[in-house]
């Protein structure tokens, strides 16, 4: 056989090899994570739920998932252990700077909407229309008069009724 036929099997055998490997590392570091799993440590699971670590087995980990609340999961379902801070930033909210200037949006609508007191202190809303046309518009029965000869039906058809002949 020829190097040239082979070429193209070798590649093919190298990549393979490669993406194997690759797979295997992130394999190995998802276990080394878990195994640095101690009770008390914050995790996600796979799933996306942030829980507490209480108990850990050989292949299951019990999981507080609310207060007083256990929940048994296999250990492949942790997807990443977290540090404290990370864990108390996301699940208690600990740790957010308040200060920023986000406006804070309320429990309820009621302070959306406006009290009859209120109606003659709210600014009117411009919309953009015009009373009266520019000196360079035609006035509106001007158009009128001319739009009258070009009139077509509104609805796009040519004039005829559903159920005459030749509608469509």
């Amino acid at each position: 056989m020829n190097l040239v036929t082979l070429l193209p099997f070798i590649v093919l055998i190298g990549a393979m090899f490669l993406m194997t490997r690759s797979a295997k590392k992130k394999q190995q570091a998802a276990a080394q994570m878990r195994d640095h799993m101690t009770p008390g440590t914050g995790v996600r699971t796979i799933g996306g739920m942030y829980a507490t670590v209480k108990e850990i087995g050989e292949d299951t980990v019990t999981l507080e998932v609310a207060p007083g609340v256990h929940a048994i999961y296999a250990k492949n379902s942790i997807g990443a252990v977290l540090e404290d801070a990370e864990y108390n930033r996301i699940v208690h909210g600990a740790g957010d700077d308040l200060t920023i200037d986000t406006p804070v949006v309320p429990d309820d609508a009621s302070s959306l909407t406006l009290d009859k007191g209120d109606e003659a202190d709210a600014p009117k809303l411009d919309l953009g229309k015009k009373d009266e046309p520019a000196a360079d518009e035609p006035k509106a029965t001007e158009a009128k008069a001319d739009d009258a000869d070009e009139a077509e039906p509104k609805d796009g058809k040519d004039g005829k009724g559903d159920g005459e002949a030749g509608a469509k």
